[in-house]
């Protein structure tokens, strides 16, 4: 909003005049005074008075702004107690974050993702200095996906016990479940290299997709150790059991794994789920691959032992 404020004049108490008494003389002719109240049935309408539409419209009427002078007796124009008219633009309102002023300064990713633009100007507007008591903080997505993250990093502890007693559970024993949670650590280089790869943040998608992608990592192991189990229960020998499972495990958690991956590259090119896209399917492509192998031998040489 454009604010307009005249620049008095230092002659103006020798004309008779205050600072008050210019204030209200614009304030009756543009904004208006009270002069009354019109009863219109049940409705009450305020009469204002102040000058026409047309006078009080145009800026380079201001200077013509009569002012009544109680020392004098007559009427003074605004413009000979003025030197100038400064025109600045304003906020018209007050915005307060905490209870302090605050300037909120918005921008759009575009067609790209907001976590790839954040890091690129992160580094840039934390180095600008800033004025003494003044402060500054960053929100928007930013911050929503910090509370979200705050929010789940709180239950995945809780989570990964209950995976924990229900393998244990399932296994009654220590030793599956170690090696199949020994697999989530492989789809980490998977999901880095894919991120690094395809320009992409680990943000709150990302972190949604990870856990997602642990779990399809732990079906995977626990299908190959409980057929190596059920192979071993029928009597064949242990290497025999895994190398067996192993082959006819691999088909099924190969083309299970396929049709997950092929099923997020539609999300890939989707600009808020690329970066969960991107995490499923390079973490599961690397880890299934590695725990075929990985999963197998960690367990063979726990029978050893």
């Amino acid at each position: 909003v454009k604010i307009i404020r005249p620049v008095l004049d230092d002659n103006v108490q020798e004309l008779g005049l205050t600072r008050r008494d210019v204030a209200n003389a614009i304030k009756t002719s543009y904004t208006g005074i009270r002069a009354g109240i019109f009863r219109e049935g049940e409705k009450l309408v305020p009469i204002v008075a102040r000058l026409p539409l047309k006078e009080r419209g145009n800026v380079e009427n201001l200077e013509e702004t009569q002012i009544w002078s109680s020392i004098s007796r007559r009427y003074i124009p605004l413009a000979q107690v003025i030197s100038s008219v400064l025109v600045e633009a304003e906020d018209p309102m007050i915005y307060r974050i905490n209870r302090m002023r605050a300037i909120t300064v918005e921008t759009d990713s575009g067609s790209g993702a907001a976590g790839a633009l954040f890091g690129r100007l992160r580094e840039k507007i934390g180095s600008i200095p800033l004025p003494a008591g003044v402060t500054m903080e960053w929100g928007g997505e930013y911050e929503n996906s910090r509370k979200a993250q705050g929010g789940l990093m709180g239950m995945i502890p809780v989570a990964f016990m209950v995976i924990v007693v229900i393998l244990v559970a399932l296994f009654n024993g220590i030793r599956q479940p170690v090696i199949i949670l020994l697999c989530l650590p492989l789809s980490i280089m998977g999901l880095s290299v894919g991120l690094l790869v395809m320009d992409k943040s680990f943000d709150f998608l990302a972190l949604l997709g990870f856990l997602s992608l642990a779990g399809m990592l732990i079906k995977n192991a626990i299908v190959l150790i409980d057929q190596i189990d059920l192979e071993i229960r029928e009597g064949k020998a242990p290497f025999n059991a895994i190398l067996d499972s192993g082959v006819s495990r691999c088909r099924p958690v190969m083309m299970a794994a396929l049709t997950t991956v092929l099923g997020m590259v539609p999300l890939y090119f989707d600009v808020l789920f690329s970066a969960m896209a991107v995490t499923i399917m390079f973490g599961l492509s690397f880890a299934t691959v590695l725990t075929l192998v990985v999963v197998p031998v960690l367990y063979g040489e726990a029978l050893k032992a």
